[in-house]
């Protein structure tokens, strides 16, 4: 297919570069074989935004040209169907020089794969929290019959900075398909590492294969390496996932159960989404807890403080046995795996007490002046009886 020059320039994009003749770029926050993603000024609105340039169809025949831009436009509009407090908001589906372009929620944040190169493991505490947060949305996404298809380490932010310090958040539902909406391309999408076994053997995701996918993700930040560890052919890797071939964890502790259920081979006896939520606040919670005193909450850690590994200023640990290759895929080999201690971690009903408002509730006005009326009438009667005394003090002075 012969590509004029006017189309060769309107693929070449960098800062200060206007999209769709509204969104400004500033600078590249990344890229993968999906398309690149960079922080944006929306000129319209006076916000910052993140845009996501689907890979270019430039050069492509008109046929799978024109299927990529009629499937991004509509996974966009899926993907805008979702709000919810633990999601990236997506924004717009916009159109510049024929090439569609994905507009999101910024948020300053890190990657749990670049956490992962700045804390190596988690506590299961923590991973705790960013699974109950992430399994809340993904709920809310289920429940509005959307798949996201590409759960994955490189897809949950963590915000670190501002107000929202500490918030768990999952991203990139540009690629979610609504349930039932079949891919006529053939190509399997998403990350092999975290596939569902049945998406491996060649099934269409489901909501039971986002279930798989982020118990996988969980597991990775407790054990370091994902449930079917880590190999440089990703042919010989998707054989291992397709037999359900998972490493026993031992790092897990309270979290085994719930992960293990979450990664069960068949995708029928794994729990909802919903369940799986309701199982992670648990163990962060107790059994008995509403699983939405977490939604909105920044994660902490065991002191009751947003960890440090989430912080803005925190470096990479000096001999990390891993590193955020490109699109936040993990890479390298990691040691022995080692007991983790459970020491200083606080007990659900302590965590629960923190989560809480502390002290006795504001009273109302009603309440104060309900308070205040004893007061008001002790003084009342005070004065009167004082001014009787005096009285009876001028007559008698009189006679």
């Amino acid at each position: 297919m012969k590509v004029s020059e006017q189309e060769r320039a309107a693929s070449v994009v960098g800062p200060d570069h206007l999209v769709a003749g509204r969104y400004r770029l500033v600078s590249k926050l990344g890229g993968g074989g999906m398309g690149a993603v960079w922080l944006a000024h929306d000129t319209l609105l006076d916000r910052d935004v993140a845009v996501k340039q689907v890979t270019s169809t430039v050069g492509l025949p008109t046929g799978a040209a024109e299927e990529i831009r009629r499937r991004t436009l509509r996974e966009g509009r899926i993907a805008a169907r979702l709000t919810h407090e633990h999601a990236i908001a997506m924004y717009d589906v916009a159109l510049h020089s024929g090439e569609p372009w994905l507009v999101m929620e910024h948020l300053p944040s890190r990657s749990l794969a670049q956490v992962m190169n700045i804390a190596d493991t988690l506590p299961p505490l923590e991973v705790a929290q960013i699974g109950a947060h992430v399994a809340d949305a993904l709920a809310a996404a289920h429940a509005a019959g959307i798949v996201h298809r590409d759960i994955k380490p490189g897809n949950i932010l963590v915000a670190e900075r501002g107000r929202e310090l500490g918030t768990v958040k999952i991203s990139d539902f540009g690629i979610a398909r609504a349930k039932g909406d079949h891919d006529r391309s053939g190509v399997i999408t998403g990350t092999p590492a975290f596939f569902a076994p049945e998406v491996a053997r060649g099934s269409d995701p489901t909501e039971a294969s986002d279930v798989f996918s982020l118990g996988a993700t969980l597991y990775t930040a407790i054990e370091g390496q994902p449930p079917f560890g880590i190999d440089p052919d990703s042919i010989a890797l998707l054989h291992r996932v397709a037999r359900a071939e998972i490493i026993p964890p031992t790092r897990t502790g309270p979290l085994t159960d719930v992960l293990l259920a979450m990664l069960e081979p068949d995708p029928a006896r794994r729990p909802t989404m919903e369940q799986a939520r309701d199982r992670l606040a648990a163990v962060v919670l107790g059994a008995d807890a509403d699983p939405e005193l977490l939604r909105g909450r920044p994660i902490l850690s065991a002191d009751g403080t947003v960890p440090v590994w989430a912080r803005r200023a925190t470096a990479p640990v000096v001999g990390s046995r891993r590193t955020a290759g490109a699109g936040g895929t993990l890479t390298g080999l990691p040691a022995a795996p080692q007991p983790v201690s459970l020491r200083g971690v606080p007990r659900p009903a302590e965590l629960l007490r923190r989560l809480q408002p502390t002290g006795p509730p504001p009273r109302t006005t009603r309440e104060k002046v309900v308070a205040f009326a004893p007061m008001a009438m002790a003084v009342m009667v005070a004065v009167i009886v004082l001014a009787l005394i005096v009285a009876l003090i001028v007559a008698v002075a009189v006679s």
